[in-house]
């Protein structure tokens, strides 16, 4: 029993002393290695300023800037940990961390593949600037002005005073219309006159009034109408101009202020805007008139008795 407890210790020594010796040897790769962690380190913090300074140039958000200097000096510090365990001759370690590094990444992808495309998307939206913070913008089928862009949503902030959350990518993936980037906008109106009245003068008139109503249209962009169709009770037409408009409220004022002064011009100048009239015509072409369809002294009053004074044959 003795000499079993002898050969245990004589064994356990032998490995201590093994593993001693290949730490000694090992010493000068292991402060390589320190030394490399502790370079790395400082080099990680000027990358992430560095990094920094870089996106903001881009953008100015600041989630963005956060997120993305992380992943830089994130990715500085895991190819750092290769080359450390390079360093070590721990290639085995380095071939299993990048196998389960693999598996690992894959499961990942998969179960945050819509968080993940959220993520970018809202990196490229506040990169790109076609859209911002303070955009009137039209997307998804909602309309409003753009109140933050998250790394995960876009919030919209309705005329309404109601907030919608739209994920980053049905915004980055699906059609979307700015109001606001070219800082202008066409304002339509659309009306009618009468057919007696003289076109050329209608034109003339209502030019003339928006001209003149202090809108301080575009110079580069000329007032244009155009009659668009002949109506049931009026012929068509649309009047349009282009202002400096980047709010909603903007172009409802402007809107607003062009109908006000072509009514009043038209008013002034007995120009008419007709209501919808329904004319009965009982005398055209192939036709029967009226008195021939129901006879004088047959239609019957609503007491069931004829009266024939209601409809009278023509003298």
């Amino acid at each position: 029993m003795l000499d079993q407890f002898s050969d245990a210790l004589k064994k356990l020594y032998e490995k201590l002393e093994a593993w001693f010796n290949d730490i000694v040897l090992a010493l000068p790769n292991i402060v390589l290695a320190a030394i490399v962690l502790a370079c790395s380190i400082f080099l990680a913090r000027y990358l992430k300023r560095l990094a920094c300074n870089a996106l903001y140039r881009a953008t100015g958000n600041k989630t963005v800037v956060g997120v993305l200097s992380n992943i830089v000096v994130g990715v500085f510090m895991i190819l750092t940990l290769f080359i450390i365990l390079n360093i070590l001759n721990l290639s085995e370690a380095v071939t299993a961390l990048l196998g389960t590094a693999g598996v690992i990444g894959l499961a990942v992808g998969l179960a945050l593949q819509d968080p993940l495309i959220n993520l970018f998307s809202g990196v490229l939206m506040s990169v790109k600037d076609y859209y911002q913070v303070g955009d009137l913008i039209e997307t998804n089928g909602y309309f409003g002005r753009i109140s933050k862009i998250t790394l995960r949503s876009t919030v919209i902030l309705q005329p309404d005073g109601q907030e919608v959350i739209i994920p980053n990518k049905e915004v980055l993936q699906n059609p979307l219309k700015n109001f606001s980037h070219n800082g202008k906008r066409r304002v339509d109106i659309s009306c009618g006159v009468a057919y007696g009245d003289d076109l050329e003068q209608v034109k003339k008139i209502a030019i003339n009034a928006i001209e003149e109503c202090g809108l301080n249209i575009r110079e580069s962009n000329p007032i244009e109408l155009y009659f668009t169709e002949f109506g049931n009770s009026s012929v068509n037409f649309t009047l349009r101009f282009w202002k400096n408009i980047t709010a909603q409220a903007d172009y409802l004022k402007a809107q607003d202020m062009a109908i006000i002064a072509l009514k009043k011009a038209f008013d002034k100048n007995g120009i008419t805007i007709p209501f919808p009239i329904t004319t009965l015509d009982f005398g055209v072409v192939g036709g029967l008139r009226i008195d021939e369809v129901y006879p004088p002294n047959t239609i019957k009053s609503p007491n069931g008795k004829t009266n024939g004074s209601m409809v009278k044959t023509p003298n």
